[in-house]
């Protein structure tokens, strides 16, 4: 079993209006410093990954930004984490964060946060990496969310396997022994389109 080192972490810019999104977010930074794990986020000094990269930066821990040059400004790039990467783009920003991180963790955010969270499961399905992607269902944020794909798995789009990719718990500790412990089940790309055929066959 690999160990995990580096944990990229999908979160809002912003702090949003509850403070118990913000106790997570400072607790999930500390659960990293004590387990020596390296953080990687948007590179922001704003909002929720402000925040996380306050606390590691505070009690010692290690953390990389990974910014794309338009956005420097306008989400304030962190000065004092331990790396900056500044990325052409977007697409580049996710291209170095997928190479860089053994695992993924999304907390609560917007657009950002969900484009992020399912670019990375959309590489697990395809089997472009076969690193865990955690959910942390903070005071059941996600529960929308994860009806939604309820009905997705139900509605017949996504198959078993996909569906088992997405780790989630609303506890930090529970949810980082699941992706510790995960494992991706047998997969080939020609397996889900025989599925898809014989279903509309």
């Amino acid at each position: 079993m690999k160990k995990i080192n580096k944990v990229a972490v999908f979160c809002g810019s912003s702090r949003g209006r509850k403070q118990v999104y913000i106790d997570n977010a400072i607790e999930l930074a500390r659960y990293f410093v004590e387990n020596d794990i390296t953080m990687i986020n948007g590179g922001g000094s704003i909002g929720l990954m402000g925040i996380m990269a306050d606390e590691i930066i505070t009690l010692g821990g290690k953390s990389i930004g990974v910014i794309p040059l338009h956005l420097k400004e306008l989400e304030v790039a962190h000065t004092e984490m331990d790396e900056m990467i500044v990325t052409h783009d977007m697409a580049g920003r996710m291209k170095v964060i997928v190479e860089m991180a053994d695992a993924f963790i999304s907390l609560p955010g917007g657009y950002g946060t969900l484009d992020e969270l399912f670019e990375v499961l959309t590489l697990s399905q395809l089997n472009i990496h076969n690193k865990p992607v955690g959910l942390l269902n903070i005071n059941g944020f996600f529960n929308p969310l994860l009806d939604m794909l309820d009905k997705m798995k139900n509605e017949g789009y996504l198959s078993e396997f996909s569906s088992e990719l997405l780790l989630v718990d609303s506890k930090i500790d529970n949810l980082c022994e699941k992706m510790q412990k995960f494992e991706k089940s047998g997969f080939s790309v020609q397996k889900i389109i025989d599925q898809k055929t014989e279903k509309v066959g």
